[in-house]
């Protein structure tokens, strides 16, 4: 009986230790669970920078002046370089000068598959310590170089004109997103257009490249691109500023437009302020020499044009010169000396094929205090930022 008796207690305390162990166990499951959901709360809570507070408008820019501040002079200098991609040694410039980017011409891409393009991209991408700017000008129509190599697009891109006259606005807007789709896929993030002049005369140079109507509706074609432009993350650039209107071909000549200031304002100013209204990333400014703003320079190395973009219009964004190796510069100053008068117009950017030339005689206009730092973090400023604002760059 008293072994019976003994055995039923211990029945019963061990029954009463596995409840309470049991009871313990799942209240401490609990605990840590509830402690777990908490700090994915609060992990939840500190990685958003509205709900913390933070502007990520300011956090951009100080992560950008950052990055500047570990910059040295030589790696500032090249970000303002969009170079003309070099025959021979492409990755060894990439390195030795720290350039900005690289435009791609006819000959870069006329003997390329898509995926050798690619490759060829991806290359130029890994050798830079800092992302590249990568274009290549995509107006459509005359001007396409993707157009111009084997198989790169499933047809050749329509100039701006064909479209509208096929389809209107809405043509212009799917136009652009098949060009943005084809961009991505080969990692290039600039067409470098739209075309924001006004040229009426059938014969003018520009006109192929133009809507080929008035500056309202050409106005109106600009604000769709950018617009369009900035959903797929493409940059949108303006040119030729102030305008190229009916003028000939600065190309193959220096080329003096004698309209007046009134009448550019009152007509191809409105297509640029349309654009950057919309929120242009860039302008490109022509070589023509503008006689009502400044008859002793091109509009490319012209003090009295930059201030007028900026000032006038209001563009805080990147201004770049055309192509510096077109004769309507290169037949007005040395390629040497072409890069310092840009930068000291006001220009952010330099369409370059002589960078290694003019890139040294930057930095020795520098030592000299031609070109302050100061001036050039700007830029420097501006071009990071907007090589972020198409994703380019992984903050």
């Amino acid at each position: 009986m008293i072994i019976s008796a003994i055995l039923i207690l211990l029945v019963i305390f061990g029954i009463s230790l596995a409840v309470i162990l049991l009871f313990g166990q799942k209240e401490t499951i609990q605990q840590e669970s509830t402690a777990t959901s908490s700090t994915r709360t609060v992990n939840t809570i500190s990685s958003s920078p509205k709900e913390n507070g933070e502007n990520p408008v300011k956090n951009q820019e100080k992560v950008i002046n950052e990055m500047i501040a570990s910059m040295s002079v030589e790696e500032k200098v090249g970000q303002l370089f969009l170079a003309r991609v070099p025959a021979e040694e492409q990755l060894e410039n990439i390195q030795e000068y720290h350039l900005g980017g690289y435009l791609l011409f006819g000959r870069d891409v006329e003997t390329e598959t898509p995926n050798s393009l690619k490759k060829k991209i991806k290359d130029y991408q890994s050798t830079s310590k800092i992302p590249l700017f990568i274009a290549s000008d995509e107006e459509g129509g005359t001007v396409s170089r993707l157009s111009r190599g084997t198989d790169l697009v499933p047809e050749v891109f329509k100039s701006p004109q064909e479209i509208y006259q096929e389809s209107g606005w809405t043509g212009i807007r799917s136009d652009i997103q098949k060009k943005a789709e084809i961009l991505h896929s080969y990692g290039i993030q600039s067409g470098l257009f739209p075309d924001a002049d006004v040229a009426t005369d059938p014969q003018a140079f520009i006109y192929d490249r133009t809507l080929g109507l008035d500056a309202k509706q050409t106005s109106e074609y600009v604000k769709i691109s950018v617009e369009e432009l900035k959903k797929q993350k493409i940059t949108s650039t303006l040119k030729h500023f102030p305008g190229y209107g009916n003028n000939r071909d600065s190309h193959v000549e220096i080329v003096y437009d004698t309209r007046s200031l009134d009448e550019l304002r009152s007509n191809d100013f409105l297509p640029f302020k349309a654009g950057i209204a919309a929120g242009a990333d860039s302008i490109l400014v022509s070589h023509n020499i503008i006689t009502s703003i400044d008859g002793a320079m091109p509009a490319s190395i012209s003090r009295p044009v930059h201030d007028i973009l900026r000032n006038e219009l209001g563009f805080q964004n990147v201004i770049m010169t055309d192509d510096m190796d077109m004769a309507g510069l290169a037949d007005f100053i040395s390629q040497e000396e072409a890069g310092l008068a840009a930068l000291k117009a006001g220009n952010d950017m330099i369409l370059s094929s002589s960078f290694q030339e003019q890139i040294p005689y930057v930095l020795q206009g520098i030592e000299r205090g031609e070109y302050t730092e100061e001036a050039l973090n700007q830029s420097v400023y501006r071009v990071l930022k907007m090589k972020n604002d198409v994703g380019l760059i992984n903050w």
